[in-house]
């Protein structure tokens, strides 16, 4: 059986073809001003990396925050169900799956058999996700892709507070202005997206095996911020963009 699934998310389209249980391509795009377009090109993009057709395919379905957009699926599903599904894909003990993306972050605490148990989403101003980091980054003129390595090279502990991006921002510019490190600034930001990702794994309850996926999870320093608050590994996948809509090929084989 081949399904395929579709993540569409605000900042970047995902991809993926799975045949009997298997990922046979994974395909990413910006999702730009046209997710319809967006997810188009990335199915198409994706079947060409399988080098299988649309009519081969038996089921495709849709997930992320673009679902309602994409008419053309056989089916859809909500992000919190394709994480999770992705997330047990990935490493099948996991309980807790924490899932970043741009605008949004979730933590979903599941049952033993990978049912969704409880979970919480925090979307206020983007303040535990990946556009956060991308405006930290910027005001301390570095890469969003460098925030992690600096991050890891502290040699104080700031603490930074506000959630909103633009008064985090300030707060930002004050310890540049402070002739605080970009290194130690950059692990207060760290700190503290993982403290407020904490507040809400205490709402759905604390336990062993978390994994996080999403784009924000590549970053090194964020993970290790993360680790260190909740006093638990968190495993980062290889392919951890691309499990929402790895999540959304597997629900196309159980509907």
């Amino acid at each position: 059986m081949i399904t395929a699934g579709i993540d569409c998310g605000s900042q970047n389209t995902k991809g993926a073809v799975m045949k009997d249980g298997k990922v046979i391509a994974t395909a990413l795009l910006p999702t730009e001003f046209d997710a319809d377009l967006a997810a188009q090109r990335v199915y198409e993009k994706a079947l060409s990396e399988a080098g299988i057709k649309k009519d081969d395919v038996d089921r495709l379905i849709i997930t992320g925050i673009g679902r309602d957009i994409v008419k053309w699926g056989d089916g859809d599903i909500n992000e919190v169900g394709a994480a999770a599904k992705g997330a047990r894909f990935a490493f099948p003990d996991t309980d807790t799956v924490i899932d970043m993306g741009a605008d949004s972050c979730r933590v979903i605490r599941l049952n033993e058999d990978g049912t969704i148990l409880k979970y919480e989403v925090n979307d206020k101003c983007a303040s535990g996700a990946g556009t956060f980091i991308e405006a930290m980054a910027r005001a301390l003129q570095i890469t969003t892709e460098e925030m992690g390595d600096y991050s890891l090279r502290h040699t104080k502990e700031l603490a930074t507070n506000a959630q909103c991006v633009v008064f985090a921002e300030s707060e930002v510019i004050s310890l540049i202005h402070a002739k605080e490190s970009r290194e130690d600034i950059a692990y207060g930001v760290h700190m503290g997206i993982a403290n407020r990702v904490a507040s809400m794994i205490r709402r759905v309850g604390l336990t062993d095996k978390f994994t996080m996926i999403g784009g924000p999870a590549f970053n090194k320093g964020l993970v290790s911020c993360m680790s260190k608050v909740f006093g638990r590994e968190i495993r980062v996948p290889e392919n951890n963009q691309y499990l929402s809509a790895i999540g959304a090929a597997i629900y196309g084989t159980e509907n």
